[in-house]
């Protein structure tokens, strides 16, 4: 249809004559238009007939008449063949922009069709997970009550046997108390050796901890198996995070750093000291969110996640998306940090101490009313206002980490932007005097 209404407009503004565009045009009498070269050619070869007509409606004009530049008539289809030309070029566009619309329509479709594809698996998926621990669970629960069977049946057996024992001694003590009361000789004599004969002791040494120690062994388990558990699920999230980051998809409602600590406390969340961590010369308290520096070396069972060397301790909870917490610190120095999980527990400074390598991000905090923030080995001087109390805000999908002097207001000591490439976990280490003390608080 418009290259039907393009032509139509195009035969109105052409030359009857010459059958192309008006070059020129002008108007005869009679109002039809020409081009000037062609009817002034037309006219030249009536000249001889003294009589001059119209190519298109025949009429006559004697003598030949002036021709009337059609100025407007030429400015008219100078702009209407722009004007046809643009609607072309913009119904051709309108055919483009609506067929990538079908495309982005059938694009969204598929979109739509994988991501319920994808959580109809994923709830399927951890369904069966949860069935799983559940049956798991179940299997655990049984094993327990039925050890806890056999070993109460083998306590009472052995109970029992105490028990006969204690009474067959009593008889024993009381006959032999009835034998010292007889005053003849030779009674005394002849009934004593019927009597003086004991059975054999039950052993003592069957008594032992053993039920108690397996119970334990089975809470530690189970309690290592979630503990991997969750590290893998938080690591397959992360990589998951990472994925989109490559591909380009932006984090999910960017906001910026709030401003004030309400602002703050409304990404705080419960941390806790985890101590499968914890240096042996650090003592945990207050539900594992407060660690002291002790003068001895605390009794702790060997486990691969513990710092061996310096006197550091690590979150149990990892850190990701937005968070932030608060340390409160005393005496000399202490050292709040974030660290990757895979941070050595042994070896050299470099290796395994918060700041000194590029596992870890850490503020130290002195009693000199001085700050140190350490990454890699690099110190950099700090700023601000004393206060024993720390805050730490985390965007983790951002990059940004930061630390605040936190009094009756809150002051910006340092931030970090970076590129964080697995959770973090949140770390103290002391190095100042004993009795030392930093307390992730309790937030409200």
């Amino acid at each position: 249809m418009a290259q039907k209404g393009v032509q139509l407009d195009q035969e109105t503004f052409s030359c009857s004559i010459c059958l192309d565009l008006l070059k020129d045009p002008v108007a005869v009498p009679c109002g039809h238009i020409y081009c000037m070269n062609c009817i002034k050619s037309f006219w030249d070869e009536e000249d001889e007939k003294k009589i001059h007509s119209c190519p298109q409606c025949r009429q006559t004009f004697t003598p030949k008449p002036v021709l009337v530049t059609v100025s407007a008539a030429a400015e008219r289809t100078e702009r209407q063949i722009e004007l046809d030309l643009s609607r072309q070029q913009i119904q051709q566009r309108i055919q483009d922009r609506e067929r990538d619309v079908k495309v982005l329509q059938r694009q969204v479709e598929k979109i739509n069709h994988s991501a319920d594809k994808a959580v109809e698996d994923s709830e399927k998926i951890f369904t069966e997970l949860i069935c799983l621990i559940e049956k798991r669970s179940s299997d655990v629960k049984q094993r327990i009550r039925s050890q806890q069977k056999t070993e109460v049946s083998r306590v009472k057996e052995f109970q029992e046997k105490l028990e006969q024992e204690i009474n067959e001694l009593k008889r024993k003590e009381a006959e032999l108390k009835q034998l010292s009361h007889i005053d003849d000789h030779n009674q005394f004599l002849r009934n004593y050796p019927s009597l003086s004969g004991l059975s054999q002791s039950t052993d003592s040494s069957s008594i032992n901890i053993r039920p108690l120690r397996y119970f334990e062994d089975v809470t530690a388990a189970v309690s290592e198996v979630r503990d991997k558990l969750q590290d893998i699920l938080t690591e397959k999230w992360m990589k998951i995070s990472l994925t989109e980051a490559e591909m380009g998809v932006p984090p999910s409602h960017p906001q910026p750093e709030p401003k004030t600590r309400a602002g703050f406390l409304q990404y705080s969340s419960k941390t806790t000291l985890d101590p499968n961590t914890v240096n042996t010369q650090l003592s945990l308290s207050e539900g594992n969110r407060r660690a002291t520096l002790m003068r001895e070396e605390q009794s702790y069972s060997s486990h691969p996640d513990r710092f061996i060397r310096w006197r550091q301790v690590l979150s149990k909870e990892s850190l990701t998306g937005r968070c932030y917490w608060e340390v409160e610190w005393s005496r000399k120095r202490v050292t709040v940090a974030v660290a990757y999980k895979n941070i050595s527990r042994s070896g050299s400074m470099n290796e395994c101490a918060f700041g000194f390598n590029d596992n870890s991000w850490a503020l130290e905090c002195n009693c000199s009313s001085s700050y140190k923030f350490r990454h890699n080995s690099i110190k950099t001087p700090v700023s601000g206002p004393w206060s024993s109390r720390v805050g730490v805000y985390l965007d983790h999908s951002a990059g940004i980490l930061s630390f605040y002097s936190v009094s009756e207001t809150m002051t910006l000591l340092h931030r970090v932007q970076t590129t964080f490439t697995q959770p973090l976990y949140a770390g103290l280490w002391f190095s100042g005097y004993n009795g030392a003390t930093a307390e992730f608080c309790e937030l409200k």
